[in-house]
């Protein structure tokens, strides 16, 4: 009997979520924001029932019985870190999200919030999949000139680790055969190495390239003075280093779209900008080529802006001497958590515990 799977994956403005019979969509949806909507929110866990509202009134329009799920499973968030895979949401990772108790702000924390309530009422359990902040470093990659500071593997596990798993499937080969480097390209940009299989080193994005809306990694002494200088207090300077900063901070538009058609219309300052960002990224790729010292089987790109011909042609360009570059566009967030769940609930791989 086909299980009956709901996929949530909440971002900064929007809520999408999808039905699966196995691994068949039966629906998708996505429920836009309205930005000053969700700047009403004190917390981002304070959106719960907002968001959990628009799911449930979806199921119900699209005749779901809630009782007839079988599983839900959300995108984890910036939880500490933890391994690669699937968790089982308990009352201890849902205190730590609602009190951010050694968790980051971030909108995928409400994947496991909203699993955990709509799995409540459906009576079945409910799971993370491949958080953002899953991959434990080696010893020698957490350590930063700050002692009190670690590195820690924070990006876009979920896409990028389905479609790393995609691409040696199509070569003919066993993801653990191969070191592949992935870079998501997004509303962020994060990039990872697996080695055999394994996350090993990553960059997110408050530390790599800046993106169409991320700041990304500055100068840290301008960084302080600016800090200092601006009179911004802690959430505002979050808000300006992811949301308010990259394309957005430049060229007053995170739209790739829009940017294009700048520099369409001799724009130089946006075609300065768009070629800094792809200059950004691919200059990560070749930092985290090191780490499998030269030996990377390929180069993925993937995420929503690699759609864009000038973007994707001009990373390629700047980094196919080091391996084969595959551009895999969009992403499949929606369909690797639920192929993850169903692996979970017929027993072919075991969920974890916080």
């Amino acid at each position: 009997m086909a299980h009956t799977i709901l996929a949530v994956n909440p971002g900064s403005t929007s809520t999408k979520f999808g039905l699966f019979k196995d691994e068949t969509p039966v629906f998708t949806k996505t429920i836009e924001h309205d930005h000053a909507e969700i700047q009403q929110f004190p917390t981002i866990p304070a959106q719960k029932d907002f968001r959990l509202g628009f799911i449930m009134e979806s199921l119900a329009e699209e005749g779901v019985r809630v009782e007839d799920i079988t599983g839900v499973v959300g995108i984890g968030g910036l939880l500490p870190p933890i391994e690669t895979g699937g968790y089982r949401v308990n009352q201890k990772m849902v205190d730590m999200i609602i009190n951010e108790d050694g968790v980051s702000p971030h909108a995928s924390n409400l994947g496991a919030i909203l699993a955990d309530l709509i799995a409540k009422r459906a009576g079945c359990e409910a799971y993370i999949y491949d958080a953002v902040s899953a991959g434990i470093l080696p010893p020698v990659a957490k350590v930063t000139g700050f002692p009190e500071i670690e590195r820690r593997s924070l990006s876009h596990v979920l896409n990028s680790r389905a479609q790393s798993i995609q691409y040696a499937k199509e070569v003919g080969k066993s993801f653990d055969e191969l070191n592949l480097i992935i870079c998501h390209i997004g509303g962020g940009v994060s990039l990872s190495v697996y080695e055999k299989g394994k996350l090993v080193d990553s960059f997110g994005d408050d530390l790599g390239p800046f993106s169409s809306e991320r700041a990304g990694g500055v100068p840290l002494m301008d960084f302080v003075d600016f800090v200092f200088d601006s009179g911004l207090g802690k959430k505002d300077l979050q808000r300006r280093i992811r949301g308010g900063g990259g394309l957005k901070a430049h060229l007053g538009t995170a739209s790739q779209k829009d940017a294009e058609a700048m520099i369409a219309q001799g724009d130089k300052r946006a075609e300065l900008v768009v070629d800094a960002m792809c200059y950004g990224v691919a200059k990560s790729i070749g930092a985290l080529a090191t780490v499998v010292s030269g030996k990377c089987d390929a180069i993925i790109l993937t995420g929503g802006i690699t759609r864009s011909q000038l973007v994707s042609s001009t990373i390629k360009s700047r980094v196919e001497f080091i391996a084969p570059v595959k551009i895999m566009p969009g992403e499949y967030e929606l369909e690797a958590l639920a192929s993850g769940c169903l692996r979970i609930i017929t027993g072919l791989e075991q969920a974890h515990e916080m």
